[in-house]
Formats: structure tokens, sequence, C-alpha cells
């Protein structure tokens, strides 16, 4: 259900806007996602795990209040990080 460290540094460098950056909208909703897609799969098989139900439906609310965050601050930050991530279609 979580993502390994290596994971988590594969996606920190791709979405990262400069060197060393952890904390940029970008890397933390690219997190997210992965986050989001692991619980996803989780669910197929485990139908009942509502508690980890409610922690996906935080990580989602995260995640659509830093999209909002950076659609806010910059339109082709958010629509270049839309298509990589596949979110919206």
């Amino acid at each position: 259900m979580t993502i390994s460290a290596q994971d988590k540094t594969k996606l920190v460098k791709k979405f990262a806007r400069s060197e060393g950056d952890t904390g940029s909208p970008e890397v933390q909703v690219a997190i997210l996602t992965t986050r989001i897609k692991n619980l996803t799969e989780h669910f197929k098989s485990h139908k009942q795990d509502n508690h980890s139900r409610r922690g996906l439906i935080a990580m989602v609310n995260n995640r659509r209040s830093l999209l909002t965050y950076l659609k806010k601050k910059s339109v082709t930050r958010y629509q270049d990080l839309i298509k990589e991530l596949g979110l919206r279609k």
C-alpha cells in the first residue's frame, strides 16, 4: 500500500523543479497519485477495509487541494502535471 523509497526518489527526480526539491506541489501530487493508485488496487481484493478507505479519501482531498493551489499559481505547470500523470481526461 505504501511506495518504496526507490520509487519515491524516482518520482522526486522526475517532478522536482530544482535539485533537492521535495516539497513542490508537483512532487507532492505525483507521490499522492501513486499512493492512491496502490490503495485502489488494494481495495479490489479487500472490499471491506474501511479504515484504509478513510485514508484514501483524505489523500484524494489533499491532492485536490494541491492541484487547486497549483492551478491558481501557474496554469501551465498545472496542465503539464495533469498531462504527465494522466489525471483529468
